[in-house]
């Protein structure tokens, strides 16, 4: 989570309610070219709203007055940046807080973190990441067992059937990263149902599934939580409830340290140096951000595979190649190169997460335009991702484009890959990894004729509706 890392678990509202939540309001003025405020006290908000969402907004503002445009969020000025030119310029000096973690725990009421000396958020930063890691390597065989039982399932099935992608999934990730969060307290499935019966999308309420980072962002954004008692009632419930649950499991962990899961190596990592509190937040993290990013990219990479034979078969002749008839291991998986470019390239059709953002805290420059200290900076991913001066037949979904090194370094200079990519996100590529090294070398993935695929760009990229497909064994034709 360095200068450019991705907010990859935060909708678009809660990234830009939050900086607005956290900091003072400005009405500098600016010579950038954009949009005077529709309201005096909502600014562009409303134009926001009628255009249906902030990417849909920034994809036409950036049309309107190019790669570096401006708009009034409140009374508060934005600057949206909307090519990799401009986002190559622009650099963050603050490089010792970590906005994501600031944003997130001040919305949900938390403290730790926000407050802290820069040697002891430094330490909790690498201990978050480091935590990840860690818990992938001694639980790898794990990650492998679970995906091998969902593939097993599909492989049973008649070939004409249909396969509802976002729930076996959704379902796939949410046993996978509680189980490697909380531990083996979650192994059983009616335990996991019941952790996340806060979070069913089939739910009446907004805030349940990954929808409460949505309701978080709307009682920022339009103040309907503050308007609705039951909203705010049920909401509180929801989180008080995961709350009890994280600390009870942090707490019989530090009784009975077994040091395998994300959970221990907080607590060892983080032994005297935080409560047990502020290891229940940073579990609350993983937990939620974890989920819905791994259950995205591989519900899209699953998609885009299935609309591509040719994609598939190269592919497979990889998996072939690297694995033979051997399961997959950690240590092979950076050997998957032509996968890396398949799970790169669905992060970049798919607009996984199209919205960043950073507080300018000094004054700054952009081509020829200043951008005041405590400007809120958008970086409009969405737009860059689709980018025709920057990507070749930008709409279509081509692996092969990340063989070129230009291309590669313009990724990692958005924060999808290397150093600068978030924990949460390198987790995800590597259950998608295991999910297609596992899958490819059974099955043939079809797509669903007459299919209308909706997309729903909030927190990530996600399909509005589910999302069908059919299998083939792969000796079929």
């Amino acid at each position: 989570m360095l200068d450019f890392a991705i907010f990859a678990v935060t909708f678009i509202v809660f990234l830009v309610g939050a900086v607005v939540y956290l900091y003072p309001s400005s009405r500098r003025s600016s010579d950038i070219p954009g949009l005077n405020p529709t309201d005096e006290k909502d600014g562009n908000l409303p134009d926001i709203v009628n255009k249906g969402g902030l990417h849909e907004f920034l994809v036409a503002l950036h049309e309107e007055f190019g790669s570096v445009a401006s708009f009034w969020f409140g009374q508060r000025l934005v600057v949206s940046l909307g090519s990799v030119n401009q986002l190559r310029q622009h650099i963050n000096p603050n490089r010792t807080t970590d906005s994501f973690e600031t944003m997130l725990k001040s919305l949900l009421g938390y403290q730790s973190g926000t407050g802290e000396g820069v040697n002891e958020a430094i330490i909790r930063k690498k201990v978050y990441d480091n935590a990840i890691n860690e818990t992938l390597k001694k639980n790898f065989s794990l990650v492998l067992k679970l995906v091998e039982e969902l593939v097993g399932k599909w492989v049973s099935f008649p070939e004409a059937q249909h396969i509802p992608l976002c729930s076996h999934l959704l379902g796939l990730s949410m046993k996978t990263v509680t189980q490697l969060a909380l531990g083996e307290h979650f192994s059983e499935d009616a335990k996991v149902i019941s952790f996340h019966k806060n979070h069913d999308p089939k739910s009446s309420y907004l805030f349940l599934s990954w929808q409460i980072w949505s309701e978080i962002g709307k009682g920022y954004l339009d103040g309907t939580q503050e308007k609705s008692s039951s909203r705010k009632t049920h909401y509180a419930r929801a989180l008080s409830e995961m709350e009890s649950v994280l600390l009870s499991v942090a707490k019989e962990r530090k009784a009975n340290p077994k040091q395998l899961v994300f959970v221990d190596m907080l607590v060892e990592y983080l032994h005297g140096l935080c409560c047990l509190f502020q290891i229940m937040e940073d579990c609350m993290v993983f937990t939620l951000a974890g989920c819905v990013i791994t259950a995205n990219l591989c519900i899209w990479v699953l998609h885009f595979l299935s609309t591509s034979k040719e994609v598939q078969d190269k592919l497979y002749e990889e998996m072939e190649d690297v694995l033979g008839s051997d399961p997959i291991s950690l240590n092979k998986i950076p050997q998957l190169k032509y996968c890396q470019q398949v799970l790169n390239e669905t992060v970049r059709t798919a607009k996984l997460t199209p919205i960043a953002a950073r507080l300018q805290e000094l004054d700054g420059k952009v081509d020829q335009h200043v951008i005041p200290k405590e400007t809120l900076v958008i970086y409009a991913l969405g737009v860059v991702l689709q980018d025709s001066n920057t990507w070749s037949a930008a709409s279509r979904f081509d692996p092969d484009r990340f063989e070129d090194d230009s291309t590669r370094k313009s990724f990692s200079l958005l924060g999808f890959s290397g150093n600068q990519t978030c924990p949460e996100l390198r987790f995800a590529y590597t259950i998608a990894t295991v999910l297609l090294s596992t899958l490819v070398r059974q099955l043939r993935l079809h797509r669903l004729e007459g299919q209308i695929l909706e997309v729903k760009s909030e927190l990530v990229s996600a399909p509005k509706d589910e999302t069908w497909i059919t299998l083939s064994g792969r000796s079929s034709k």
